[in-house]
């Protein structure tokens, strides 16, 4: 089972949204819990409203005061109605939402029978509840209801989905052009990078390349991108690929502007602060590559290092799995150059490197950084802890990926309209 939980400011539009599919004889209402009964159980969006009006004048300044959430099981599975009204009722307690008003609906146009839980997340006095930890503890909680109703695991159904369409090419099993557009097709949709170096040394963990090519076409000079397949040490194996045979938003012209783009939004992005920080703190505790290499990728962060064909390092890069970023080493500042580490590394120099980072500047320490961001990881990464996966410095580097929703085929449309509409509509109140 998978929960979705989403806040915003209009109460009214997350119930008329749940009311037009009782409308059209597509839901119904499960459960009201703490709310003003009708005589004959039926609601208008109005009468729905009421019981939340007291919490909402107490409110004191929470502004996005209404969680709209979702709990979907697999197609597959078979509950009851009382079933879904039992979950709704054990979710809500568990989370700290089972003193409030909430109405639970079931919502029947699609083959994914699930339910939607409408409610407020200030207590009668105006306080916000509690959403520490939320993703977790309500991931922690989906796995218990799983059981508890003998349920078709989540995170299964995803690690399977994964293996198939999103891991390192493997050029001996063949069909290499569809392995290498499983991967190329998504990347930009998960992770930022702001030039080709940077998008090379996150394909590099799929075992891809990209070149970037240039000739004269009609008498005019074109340029395009190719795709290589790598082998676990780095080198090409077979022949390349058109970036056009994988679609437009593969190709030179898409990436430079997702470059430029990416540019833009980590000028000030907090992850390079988190980031340089549980480098240093790396540094200061080794003194050869592979003793770093080997702490970052357990702490979720990829080191990608080239070499010339003498085998001298040139260039370093860092994949930061947390908050799913690619930094040059040297964009985090000239003591992440290769310069820097190829002098540390020659000089077995250790423990006694001196903080770099301004000392006024609140920083997170490695720990702090790893478990504050754990669940952000994003699942079509699972792979990289998988005991068969050979790849260098792949090991260790993601565990806990389970229970993180994305979107698939079977989504509801109509929810995802919602959904966008709540977004346009916080922004124009902005």
């Amino acid at each position: 089972m998978i929960a979705k939980i989403g806040r915003g400011s209009n109460l009214y539009g997350a119930l008329a949204y749940n009311n037009v599919k009782i409308e059209r004889g597509s839901g119904m209402i499960l459960l009201t819990n703490r709310m003003i009964e009708t005589p004959n159980r039926k609601y208008t969006v109005s009468q729905l409203t009421e019981s939340f009006e007291s919490y909402l004048v107490a409110n004191r300044n929470t502004e996005k005061h209404t969680v709209h959430i979702s709990l979907n099981p697999d197609p597959k599975d078979k509950v009851s109605d009382d079933q879904f009204r039992e979950m709704a009722e054990d979710y809500m307690q568990e989370m700290g939402y089972g003193e409030q008003p909430f109405v639970v609906f079931k919502h029947t146009d699609i083959d994914r029978i699930h339910i939607h839980i409408v409610s407020v997340c200030v207590d009668e006095e105006g306080r916000k509840i509690s959403d520490t930890f939320e993703k977790r503890r309500s991931m922690n909680l989906c796995r218990k209801i799983e059981k508890k109703y003998s349920l078709i695991p989540a995170t299964e159904k995803e690690q399977r989905r994964n293996e198939k369409i999103f891991r390192p090419v493997e050029y001996a099993s063949g069909d290499v052009k569809s392995q290498i557009a499983s991967v190329i097709r998504y990347l930009p949709s998960y992770y930022k990078f702001r030039s080709l170096g940077e998008y090379n040394a996150l394909l590099s963990l799929f075992n891809i390349a990209a070149e970037k090519t240039e000739g004269e076409l009609s008498g005019k000079m074109k340029s395009g991108l190719l795709y290589f397949p790598l082998n676990s040490k780095g080198e090409r194996m077979g022949h390349s690929f058109k970036a056009s045979l994988f679609g437009k938003n593969s190709g030179l012209a898409a990436l430079e502007d997702y470059f430029t783009k990416c540019k833009e939004t980590l000028k000030n992005d907090a992850s390079k602060l988190s980031l340089s920080t549980a480098i240093l703190n790396t540094i200061r505790s080794t003194n050869n590559e592979k003793d770093f290499k080997n702490i970052l990728t357990k702490q979720g962060i990829n080191t990608v290092i080239r070499r010339n064909n003498n085998g001298h390092r040139y260039g370093i890069t860092f994949v930061d799995h947390h908050s799913k970023t690619v930094w040059n080493g040297s964009h985090l500042g000239k003591e992440f150059s290769i310069n820097s580490f190829n002098e540390r590394w020659t000089q077995k120099i250790g423990a006694d490197v001196k903080q770099t980072v301004d000392q006024k500047t609140e920083i997170l320490n490695v720990e702090d950084y790893k478990d504050s961001l754990l669940d952000s990881i994003h699942p079509l990464f699972s792979f990289l802890d998988s005991p068969q996966s050979n790849h260098q410095d792949m090991s260790g580097i993601i565990d806990g990926v389970g229970g993180l929703f994305y979107l698939n085929q079977n989504e509801d449309d109509q929810e995802l309209q919602f959904a966008s509409r709540m977004k346009k509509r916080r922004k124009r109140n902005l």
